[in-house]
């Protein structure tokens, strides 16, 4: 049975005392959850910090992105082996940064590849615009983001794979947890293609996309869905343990 998966993105909010405080205010709680893997990615400031607080715990960091280099003149960017120590896994490939920033999918694969080989697991983000959801091209997308992100790599169980419409992310407009569940099935196959069904089975996927308190219940009921990615609630002491507390009592159940 695939371990319960939530993680927190902070994105680009709290400065290193409101990340410590924000910490410290659901610590206790989560530590009640265990049976939920737990993951909080804050900025990249307060990885460390935040490592020593949660030292001992059952708590997981992540960073949001790295650079695929290792070193060099990249004025400004983080490379694998500066986090790792720091953090167990890295969000890649997240629609922000294939939006604002401009990364392909070559370059996504390109940072998984780096990722995995200094040992850390990457969190490969995977979504379709509201255009081509409409167009009836969502299966094409993810088929493509999955097979492109994930391209001459072996088998890796370590890898998580996050399902987040662009449609849905920030915008209140979540997917209902039916459409979440098909949608996910139809990437655990494409890694089934890839990997072996036994081995898709054992990887973890999640929905990602205005996962509140309030909704979180209708996702993890899904068979399918392992978890996920949570934003803006990630940023909010009590929904975080809310949606940590929900997913373990569901999961328990089921």
């Amino acid at each position: 049975m695939r371990k319960p998966f939530i993680a927190g993105n902070w994105k680009m909010n709290t400065n290193l005392a409101e990340g410590l405080a924000l910490v410290k205010a659901m610590l206790g709680d989560l530590e009640k959850l265990k049976s939920v893997e737990t993951v909080l990615c804050p900025p990249f400031v307060s990885l460390q910090p935040i490592m020593d607080l949660v030292r001992g715990s059952s708590i997981y960091l992540g960073a949001q992105n790295v650079y695929f280099k290792e070193s060099g003149a990249y004025t400004g960017e983080v490379s694998p082996r500066m986090i790792a120590g720091l953090c167990k896994y890295v969000i890649l490939g997240h629609s922000e940064r294939r939006q604002y920033f401009l990364e392909t999918d070559a370059v996504v694969n390109a940072k998984v590849k780096a990722v995995l080989a200094t040992g850390l697991a990457p969190i490969l983000c995977v979504g379709e615009t509201l255009e081509q959801n409409e167009a009836g091209k969502t299966g094409e997308v993810l088929t493509r983001q999955v097979r492109d992100g994930l391209k001459d790599i072996a088998v890796e169980k370590s890898v998580v794979i996050a399902y987040e419409p662009i449609w849905a992310i920030g915008t209140g407009r979540a997917a209902t947890g039916a459409q979440a569940g098909q949608t996910i099935g139809l990437i655990r196959h494409t890694i089934a293609e890839l990997w072996g069904g036994e081995n898709a089975d054992e990887i973890r996927i999640l929905y990602g996309g205005s996962v509140t308190g309030s909704n979180v219940t209708e996702f993890i009921k899904e068979t399918q869905i392992d978890g996920a990615l949570v934003g803006g609630a990630s940023l909010k002491a009590a929904d975080f343990v809310e949606i940590v507390r929900l997913t373990e009592k569901i999961k328990q159940q089921s």
